[in-house]
């Protein structure tokens, strides 16, 4: 009877740790997954910047890429050739890349 209660005691332990297993691997699909996934598309996005590129910044301005260094960037603002503003790369939300024509 001793050896009975013990090899239930092992299956729920078992069982307890394939349960906590699945909800982490569940966590790890629904929410760690997708962020990195989304990470990667942010950072190359921003590797393939080139000057000339339209970008839309996370303030909502549309502008184009005149200078770019390591960190930085410095974006024209409209027509307005005074009107050009250096910012962060992490500034930027959105690259739409020059078409060739």
């Amino acid at each position: 009877m001793f050896t009975l209660a013990a090899q239930s005691s092992q299956a729920n332990w078992g069982v307890l740790i394939l349960i906590y297993a699945l909800i982490f691997g569940g966590f790890w699909f629904l929410f760690i997954r997708p962020q990195k996934k989304e990470q990667k598309r942010v950072q190359s996005m921003i590797a393939d910047m080139e000057v000339g590129d339209t970008v839309l910044t996370t303030s909502g301005f549309y502008g184009t890429i005149i200078d770019i260094s390591d960190d930085d960037l410095i974006v024209e603002f409209g027509n307005n050739k005074n009107c050009r503003i250096p910012m962060q790369k992490a500034a930027i939300a959105q690259v739409e890349k020059v078409t060739a024509e």
